[in-house]
Formats: C-alpha cells, sequence, structure tokens
C-alpha cells in the first residue's frame, strides 16, 4: 500500500490555533478551565490515523506546547462479556454481532472520561485490544490504561483529541430514517440504478436499533468544542483503501482478512455511512430540522472544518462550517 502522505495538517492545524484561541479567551477567567475538545471524523483509510499522529506532535511540541491527548471511539468498546451479551439480545441484527456500530460502545464510560478530562481530574484513557479472543476484541485491564494530569506541579491536558469513524453522528428522526431505508430498498431492488450500497439490505429494525442507541452519543458530541471531517468524495473509496491497507498487513506481518473479508467487514459498516454522512457534511453543530429556531447559529458558527479528499486521499476541496 503506499504510503498515506499528509496535506491535512497545513488546514487543520490553523483552525485548530484559531478555535483554541477563541477557546482559551472565553474561559480567561476561569480558574480551572477546561481543555480545548476536538472531534474528529474520517471513513476507514482515509488518512484520519495518520493525521492524529501530526496534530498530537505539532501541538504538543514548541512553540505551543500543549499538553495533548489522543482518545479514541474504538477504546469505548464494549467489553467482551458485554458485546456477546448484546449480540445474543439482537439476535435477528447482523449489525450488533461484532463490535463497530452505534450501541457497541460504553457510552456512560465516555461521558466519565470527558467529566474527569473537562475538571482537569487525573484520568485513566480506556485502552481496547482488537487481537483478544481471536478478534472478537475485548477491553484493557484499567491497571494497563495510560493516565493523565497525574502531576499537579505540570500543566494538565490542554488539548484532547476525540477521534473515531462515526464521531459526530447524528440520530435521524424516524421519519427521516424510514425516509432513507425505504429509497435504498428501493434502489436495491430495481436492477436499473446499480445501487451498491448496504442499507437497502438490512431490515428498518436494525436500522432503528443503531440509531435509537445513537441519541446517547449526542452527549459526547454535545461537548465538542470544534470538529474535523476528512469526507471522502466517493465513499465507496472505503472498499478500495481497507484492501490496500490489508495488503499492506500481509506484506509486512504475514497474516491478514482475505479480500472476501474485507469486503464483509466493511459491509457491515456501509450502511451508517449512507445514513449519516448527510449530516456530517451539512455541520454536527447544527441542531436536528425538527428542533425549531436556532438561537445558537452564531456560537457555532465556523467550528466545523470538512476536508473533502479523493480516491488518493489527497484534499480536493476544503470547506468551513
Amino acid at each position: 500500500m503506499p504510503e498515506i502522505q499528509d496535506d491535512k495538517a497545513p488546514y487543520v492545524v490553523p483552525f485548530i490555533l484559531e478555535r483554541l484561541t477563541i477557546h482559551q479567551q472565553r474561559h480567561s477567567q476561569d480558574a480551572n478551565p477546561p481543555p480545548f475538545f476536538i472531534g474528529l471524523n474520517g471513513v476507514q483509510g482515509a488518512g484520519k490515523s495518520v493525521l492524529v499522529e501530526v496534530l498530537k506532535s505539532a501541538l504538543s511540541s514548541p512553540p505551543h506546547a500543549l499538553p495533548t491527548v489522543v482518545f479514541s471511539l474504538d477504546d469505548l468498546y464494549l467489553t467482551h462479556r458485554d458485546q456477546v451479551a448484546l449480540a445474543e439480545s439482537h439476535p435477528d441484527n447482523p449489525l450488533v454481532q461484532h463490535r463497530g456500530q452505534p450501541s457497541t460502545h460504553d457510552i456512560p464510560l465516555a461521558l466519565a472520561v470527558f467529566s474527569n478530562l473537562k475538571q482537569n481530574r487525573r484520568t485513566k484513557i480506556p485502552q481496547y485490544n482488537k487481537a483478544a479472543f481471536n478478534g472478537q476484541g475485548d477491553r484493557v485491564p484499567e491497571s494497563e490504561w495510560e493516565e493523565v494530569n497525574c502531576d499537579p506541579h505540570t500543566d494538565p491536558v490542554r488539548v484532547v483529541l476525540f477521534e473515531g469513524w462515526c464521531v459526530g453522528f447524528r440520530p435521524l428522526s424516524p421519519s427521516t430514517l424510514k425516509s432513507k431505508h425505504e429509497a435504498a430498498v428501493a434502489a436495491a431492488r430495481d436492477p436499473h440504478t446499480h445501487y451498491v450500497g448496504r442499507l437497502g439490505h438490512h431490515t428498518l429494525q436494525s436500522l432503528t436499533d443503531i440509531n435509537e442507541a445513537l441519541r446517547q452519543y449526542d452527549a459526547i458530541t454535545d461537548q465538542l468544542d470544534a470538529f474535523i471531517h476528512i469526507d471522502a468524495a466517493d465513499p465507496q473509496y472505503v472498499y478500495q483503501w481497507r484492501l490496500q491497507q490489508e495488503k499492506d498487513l500481509w506484506e509486512k506481518k504475514g497474516s491478514g482478512m482475505t479480500d472476501e473479508q474485507v469486503r464483509k467487514f466493511v459491509d457491515d459498516y456501509y450502511p451508517a455511512y449512507e445514513l449519516y454522512t448527510d449530516t456530517l457534511r451539512s455541520g454536527v453543530f447544527r441542531p436536528a430540522p425538527e428542533a425549531g429556531v436556532d438561537h445558537g447559529s452564531v456560537q457555532r458558527r465556523g467550528r466545523q472544518l470538512r476536508l473533502v479528499v479523493g480516491e488518493d486521499r489527497k484534499v480536493r476541496d476544503v470547506i468551513r462550517l
């Protein structure tokens, strides 16, 4: 797989520093100001992990020297035991038979970590081992979690980078969900539409389970101070990118998923891209249409950066929301 050369940081770092300055000014009189929370979303293989590494290095090094922690949605997956219980309680929903979709994350744990970081308390950052239980995964014992804000003689965490494939997803209204599902089912049944999605191959009930679970995630999204969205110009690119990643894994380690396993892996994520990408593109800080008049639009304006990338993962367009 060709090495991903980051071309996103030159757009993202100035955006973060601008929003961070506003955040610091807003809390200039606070005796215990909270850190700056950044949400980062990107489909698998779009270059999200590379960007996160570059951002952490840039923000934590001089001249900025901001204590920065990376907190991943992947580290919030349910324990193996709880994931098995979830799957068994929804035997007819293929989307929750493994980790990945909304409902397979420990939201109370996420909120507890957010709360501790926000109050500059000593905080343990959860970690997850995807290789445990033959790839089914399990949470790492708490004794092995990274701990921050431990030393009272050093500055606490000032920037939190919270990244993940569905960070920022907002639940849809039941009517919107039903409408999107009906359109996808119709397209999947029509041989002339050349439907390539996966939404139309799942039941409305399975999707409703995911959508209802996603409502809990709003409590996380609402705490973000800024948001970065790496948006694939064509979501279908994710299949090629994951195949390339797995090929690279085979070359380096001699093991990995087969091409068919990769396609099945992406298939299970793809319905969520079909459902929630439009909301990301319109802005995660905008209220849902059914919320009525938006009295906070001025405060929300400019807090999201959308980077549209092409098949080569290079930035094609930059949109400020």
